[in-house]
């Protein structure tokens, strides 16, 4: 069975995009899907920011941003995801939303959680910073409301995301998503389905035992 671990954050378009991607590569063949923290804006303030304003300076301007965002909906309605950007009013600190993801492991949840942040943010624009919604979220997963918002509502996890974020940004880690298969095999960015099927049949090969291969996004071909 192949393990799969990746790394993203919640208010990554791209990384909802990928997680389509993963799951139509991967059909019905058994996988363990581990998620892993990384924080876009690591420095983004506790009650989160106005996104128009944000973006505008990220990008240089509000038409620059609304070129990006027309992209990524445009590889989203490829996947079957209806991107409502024009619902997303701010930018959460995302944080207690690893926080979630990580208890949501705790409870084999991890996957169902991934989703419903992912649809809560980029769907229905909800506010990924308030503890509440949180837990609504956490809910509609699956997970108990009232045990969900008690951990919230604590440092619960939270030195766990904040280490493992840690390690891997010493790791090089700069951008997501990041997909590493059976430990051996990398996979960056959003990537079709075929790359990732390259990806899991080297994984599953002999002479990929001990070794770290990665596979190059625009040509598929792959280093060991």
């Amino acid at each position: 069975m192949l393990t799969i671990d990746v790394i993203s954050d919640v208010i990554c378009p791209w990384c909802f995009v990928g997680k389509r991607r993963l799951e139509k590569a991967l059909g019905d063949r058994p996988a363990v899907v581990r998620w892993h923290p990384f924080e876009l804006n690591p420095d983004m303030p506790r009650e989160g920011a106005e996104l128009k304003p944000y973006y505008t300076e990220k990008f240089g301007s509000w038409e620059k941003a609304k070129e990006l965002q027309a992209r990524v909906a445009a590889a989203g309605r490829d996947e079957g995801i209806n991107f409502q950007f024009d619902q997303v009013a701010r930018i959460p600190n995302t944080r207690d939303a690893h926080r979630l993801i990580h208890l949501a492991g705790e409870r084999n949840a991890q996957d169902e959680v991934v989703e419903a942040l992912f649809r809560a943010y980029f769907l229905d624009g909800r506010d990924l910073t308030d503890s509440a919604t949180l837990a609504d979220i956490a809910a509609e997963a699956g997970l108990d409301r009232a045990e969900m918002a008690e951990l919230l509502a604590s440092d619960a996890a939270l030195d766990v995301v904040q280490t493992e974020e840690d390690q891997v940004r010493r790791a090089g880690v700069s951008g997501v998503p990041l997909f590493i298969i059976n430990s051996r095999v990398a996979l960056s960015g959003a990537q079709p389905p075929r790359f990732f099927q390259q990806a899991f049949e080297q994984a599953d090969a002999e002479n990929t035992a001990g070794e770290s291969c990665e596979i190059d996004p625009k040509t598929g071909d792959s280093t060991c």
